[in-house]
């Protein structure tokens, strides 16, 4: 299991990496359009931060403007690239075409057969908006599960995105997501329980330390 931060802002990003157990940076649209810096620039610079993997979501929507973004922003990012792929028919024969050398990711999924063609394509993850897909579908845990099934038995792995609670983060890995990706404010709610903090202050307020 890994855990991203989801954000295109580098001061969240730098303040995830310290946290010391976050897998890397997935970004979209329209979090680099919330940048203060152009996305080239915000996409070096996230890859700065944190030796793991970058994900960069191509904005073309044909074949031919899919591949040379997706080798542009290679160039960009490096070694630690992950192309956001969209699941269309489009996105799927990009996929295929670009896999082999650079890791992909499709993303926008909201059925279990497009997960399928994900695998087949050679994407090495398949993302899910399960807040969305809730919203959307009437459960999003369900698709999640329903994916986890048909990819059981390949190499593409299951990163569950929009997500807002640590509730509805437990509940999708339960329901088969290999991975999350997370905004800042969630990362930080994942870390904290009111009743871990009341057994702090009580060992605090009886117990000694080697450090008095």
């Amino acid at each position: 299991m890994a855990i991203y931060v989801d954000t295109a802002i580098v001061a969240e990003a730098a303040r995830a990496s310290k946290f010391g157990w976050i897998a890397g940076i997935t970004t979209n649209p329209t979090l680099l359009a919330k940048s203060e810096l152009s996305p080239e620039v915000t996409l070096k610079q996230l890859a700065q931060l944190i030796p793991g993997e970058v994900y960069y979501q191509l904005m073309a929507s044909d074949f031919d403007g899919m591949v040379a973004e997706g080798k542009a922003a290679f160039e960009s990012i490096g070694r630690q690239t992950v192309l956001k792929v969209p699941a269309t028919a489009a996105g799927f024969q990009a996929v295929a075409h670009l896999s082999p050398e650079i890791p992909c990711a499709v993303t926008a999924i909201y059925s279990a057969s497009q997960a399928v063609v994900s695998a087949e394509a050679g994407a090495k993850y398949a993302i899910a908006y399960v807040n969305r897909a809730t919203r959307l579908l009437g459960d999003g845990f369900a698709l999640v599960q329903d994916m986890a099934t048909v990819l059981k038995q390949t190499n593409t792995e299951i990163l569950a995105a929009s997500i807002k609670s640590p509730e509805e983060a437990v509940k999708t890995l339960l329901a088969g997501a290999h991975h999350l990706t997370l905004p800042l404010d969630v990362l930080q709610a994942m870390t904290v329980h009111e009743l871990s903090q009341q057994t702090v202050d009580e060992f605090a307020k009886k117990g000694r330390g080697i450090l008095g």
